[in-house]
């Protein structure tokens, strides 16, 4: 058998619209090729197997014993590693294998392919599951009744694991104009993966991505591509399988480069990271923004003035300048001992070192052995004829009076050290927040310092900190990190052995890139080799302390070498059209120019408003609300979305009502019943959500109204709304 089907089917080509089955899987009756079609997905898996089988054959090739070569063991080690690889890529766990099938006209080639998550061929070699991602696939996403691109028939599966559970048949030919269709493809396939139970973890829906975001998904590798999505759209799954498709197309280069997905925080990174190694790519790099540095610690974030000041493009010319006023020439004289006599260096000469350093190296901790060696010469020439700066440097680089002079002129530094001193220093905060940035600092490495004039006195006193016994026991917050970046940019690695240079990648995928600061997406930039990134997100979910109002805020602070790509998803598949309609009322307070998605899940229940007979009584009716929920859902999961200061009393409830639940800041949502605050909630999914105190979440987050829209839209089945204090106005409408 070929990876061709057996039976392409015939229908008449020329239709407009397709017909599609339009009950749920669950509810389809059982269809005359289940049977035949499950013997298909049996060789299919048999294959498989067979060929991890033959991966694993490979590692008994090269046997290196005491004795064996150096040429032995390394090719032992290329073996073992292309073995782990191609494993790798051959693990679909649980995951269903094959998820569809197309069969084309006679005038597009009259074949039929089977559509599944990794190519499999039998022993002949010959296919008979074809990658997701292989150009033949892409009329499986695309075709419609108006563009069948070529197909008769386009063939859902309904699986659980292994088990063909439904087949959902769309035929196109004249037949098809006689149906209505709304264009979304698989419907019955589709609807019944959306109404599954969440798990706690993001799904692929390699088997029912719909034209839109197969579109996104293909686009072309070079430049910036924004992708606009509201709640529900798939928007992350869309950049991740985006992610997937870019390294199956491009390989080379993009296998060697590196493709990293930058995610806003842990909880959120913990959420993703199956989907990737489901569709087969177990190489990309996950992380949030402070695994892009240096290891430091880290714990918690700025509010208020402090969040937005850090996060200010200013503070390029205020971290510039705190370089620059640690590069000085001496206060007095150098006067140091030499046998019997004495070397001195002048403070006009210290000037001249510390200006000529500056103009010649491209960072601070670069130039310092330049400056070592133009003071040791300096003192040469003071001292008997014939002395040289190398023998001066032998002899007195270890004593006080030389090591004090270099430290004051020009110290080595890390970027922890430098930010330790200045956010402890009133005197040093002053100084670099105020005045122009020196010609021969924007000459360094770091483009697009800020020039735009420096901090007002309440602004650099909101950076002013205690000062630590030393620059390592300081535990920093998250948005220093965009600074100790902007640090290491300028001072560069005092050794290569110590620092090395910053890690580059072949392209960058950024999730909720609305709420990234000036500062945070100059690290992302600094990290592109080649501007090529997807920046994905939703304006209207903006809700930090830079909340950006448009997409041309943040495209001004990225690789602007092609001309950025911008596309929206405007479908929402996740979140049942009463829920979306009734999270669209904080939308219109939020973000009123922009438009909700428009859900294709008609059905579903409205949102319950729960009224607890007081504020301080808020805990037992969030319980009462949450057991109700979990009655309605099954084994699906439920979030109680809390504003921050709510989180411990809604915890002690729980625990007096002795009702099991998890913190998604220990234990993620691995658990049914989750107490999640409302700042890390977004790009969540579960299958209910309880929303606590939405007038609190409005009083108290930077940008209430947009939080308390995230909080809204998190739930694919049900919304509940428990509060003691009154709803915001537009809720009660």
């Amino acid at each position: 058998m070929s990876g061709r089907a057996a039976d392409p089917g015939a229908a008449g080509v020329g239709c407009t619209t397709p017909f599609r089955a339009r009950s749920v899987i669950a509810s389809m009756p059982p269809h005359p090729e289940l049977a035949a079609e499950q013997a298909v997905i049996d060789r299919a898996y048999a294959s498989l197997q067979a060929s991890r089988e033959a991966a694993l054959r490979l590692r008994s090739m090269v046997e290196v014993g005491q004795g064996g070569t150096d040429q032995a063991r390394w090719e032992r080690e290329v073996i073992n590693e292309n073995v782990a690889h191609r494993l790798k890529q051959l693990h679909v766990g649980d995951a269903s294998l094959v998820f569809g099938r197309i069969d084309q006209a006679p005038d597009a080639g009259g074949g039929s392919y089977y559509i599944g998550r990794v190519s499999v061929s039998d022993e002949d070699r010959e296919p008979l599951v074809v990658d997701w991602r292989a150009p033949v696939s892409e009329s499986f996403y695309r075709a419609t009744g108006r563009e069948p691109l070529g197909l008769v028939r386009r063939r859902h599966f309904a699986s659980r694991g292994r088990t063909l559970l439904g087949i959902e048949d769309e035929l196109f030919g004249d037949a098809a104009a006689r149906i209505d269709t709304d264009g979304v493809s698989g419907q019955g396939a589709l609807i019944a993966a959306l109404e599954s139970a969440r798990t706690g973890r993001l799904g692929d829906i390699v088997a029912t991505i719909q034209g839109e975001q197969d579109e996104i998904i293909r686009a072309p590798l070079p430049g910036v591509l924004v992708v606009q999505g509201g709640p529900g759209t798939g928007k992350t799954v869309v950049a991740l399988h985006r992610a997937a498709y870019l390294l199956y197309t491009h390989r080379f280069p993009l296998e060697g480069q590196g493709v990293l997905v930058v995610g806003p925080n842990r909880l959120f990174l913990g959420y993703i990271e199956q989907v990737l190694p489901s569709l087969g790519e177990a190489g990309v790099e996950l992380a949030v923004l402070a695994d892009l540095i240096d290891e430091v610690r880290l714990r918690g974030s700025d509010r208020g003035l402090t969040a937005r000041v850090k996060g200010d493009l200013r503070m390029t010319g205020v971290i510039a300048r705190a370089v620059r006023d640690r590069e000085r020439g001496l206060r007095r004289p150098l006067r140091v001992g030499y046998g019997l006599g004495w070397l001195t260096m002048s403070v006009e000469r210290s000037e001249h070192i510390v200006a000529d350093a500056r103009r010649r190296y491209r960072t601070h901790n670069a130039a310092r052995r330049f400056v070592e060696n133009e003071v040791f010469a300096a003192l040469a020439e003071s001292g008997p004829d014939g002395l040289s700066g190398s023998t001066v440097r032998d002899r007195l680089r270890g004593t006080p009076e030389v090591r004090e002079a270099l430290e004051w002129m020009w110290p080595l530094l890390r970027p922890t050290e430098l930010l330790h001193d200045l956010f402890g220093s009133p005197a040093l905060l002053r100084s670099a927040s105020r005045g122009r940035v020196a010609a021969d600092l924007r000459s360094r490495r770091t483009r697009g310092i800020d020039e735009r004039g420096g901090l007002t006195d309440d602004e650099w006193r909101s950076l002013h900190r205690p000062r630590s016994e030393h620059a390592d026991q300081v535990v920093w917050v998250t948005d220093d990190v965009p600074l100790l970046d902007e640090a290491h940019a300028l001072l560069g690695p005092r050794s290569k052995k110590v620092d090395g240079e910053v890690r580059t990648y072949g392209h960058i995928v950024v999730d909720e890139a609305q709420d990234l600061s000036p500062m945070a997406l100059r690290v992302l930039a600094r990290r592109s080799l080649n501007g090529s990134m997807t920046i994905v997100g939703d304006i209207a979910q903006a809700t930090g302390a830079w909340a950006h109002l448009d997409w041309n805020e943040v495209l001004e602070l990225l690789p602007g070498r092609r001309e950025p790509r911008r596309v929206e998803l405007t479908v929402g598949y996740r979140i049942p059209a009463p829920l979306m309609s009734f999270a669209s009322r904080a939308l219109t307070v939020a973000a009123p120019d922009l438009t909700p998605p428009r859900s294709i899940r008609t059905d579903g229940d409205p949102p319950r408003l729960v009224r607890a007979p007081s504020p301080e009584q808020i805990g037992p009716a969030v319980v009462d609300a949450v057991r109700h929920e979990v009655g309605q859902v099954g084994s699906g999961n439920v979030a109680v979305i809390c504003p921050a200061p709510l989180v411990d009393l809604v915890c002690q409830a729980f625990d007096a009502a002795e009702v099991p639940y998890g913190r998604a800041t220990r234990s993620g949502l691995d658990t049914q019943i989750t107490v999640v605050p409302v700042g890390l909630v977004k790009g969540l999914e579960v299958d209910a959500s309880v929303v606590v105190e939405p007038a609190t979440i409005v009083a108290d987050e930077p940008q209430g109204h947009r939080a308390l829209y995230v909080a809204l839209t998190r739930a694919t089945k049900r919304l509940a709304l428990v509060h003691g204090r009154e709803l915001p106005d537009f809720l009660r409408e």
